[in-house]
């Protein structure tokens, strides 16, 4: 078999070894029931609807009637800028508090778009914070630092 649609084949070769990896993990916990599930029941089904949502897109970029893709060229910088934000939020959610780090978060990652525009990533920041606010401080009542301890709010 010959792959035809490069982007499909890897991403689901990618699927499949997330999937593996999570499955694999999840097996080594108490597996239980559907009705009475144990820790390693949801990373283990989820990781195998993952192997198999990876084989299904994997098996589609080999067959005859795929749209002929190539795999750009991985681009590290812009991998730093996804994944570097999100280990600076995870370190200054403390001293900054959840909205002044989400808001660095999403305005340092969005230099990753082509499609970069400050509007977007305001509005995109401003939806983040707004959700975070309503999920995990009043629907959850989660208690973190919403202002840097300096602001005095």
């Amino acid at each position: 078999m010959k792959i035809i649609n490069h982007k499909d084949f890897w991403a689901g070769v990618l699927f499949l070894a997330f999937g593996a990896f999570f499955a694999g993990e999840g097996a080594s916990y108490t597996f239980g029931s559907a009705a009475r599930m144990g820790p390693g029941y949801f990373p283990t089904i989820l990781g195998m609807l993952l192997m198999l949502f990876g084989l299904i897109v994997a098996v589609g970029g080999m067959r005859a009637g795929a749209t002929p893709e190539t795999v750009e060229r991985f681009s590290w910088p812009t991998l730093a800028l996804i994944l570097g934000p999100i280990v600076l939020f995870g370190l200054l959610l403390e001293p900054l508090g959840l909205i002044l780090s989400l808001l660095m978060l999403v305005g340092i990652s969005s230099y990753a778009s082509h499609e970069f525009s400050w509007r977007g990533a305001l509005y995109n920041a401003a939806f983040l914070i707004g959700l975070c606010l309503l999920v995990f401080i009043y629907a959850l009542g989660l208690q973190f630092q919403l202002w840097p301890s300096f602001v005095g709010v």
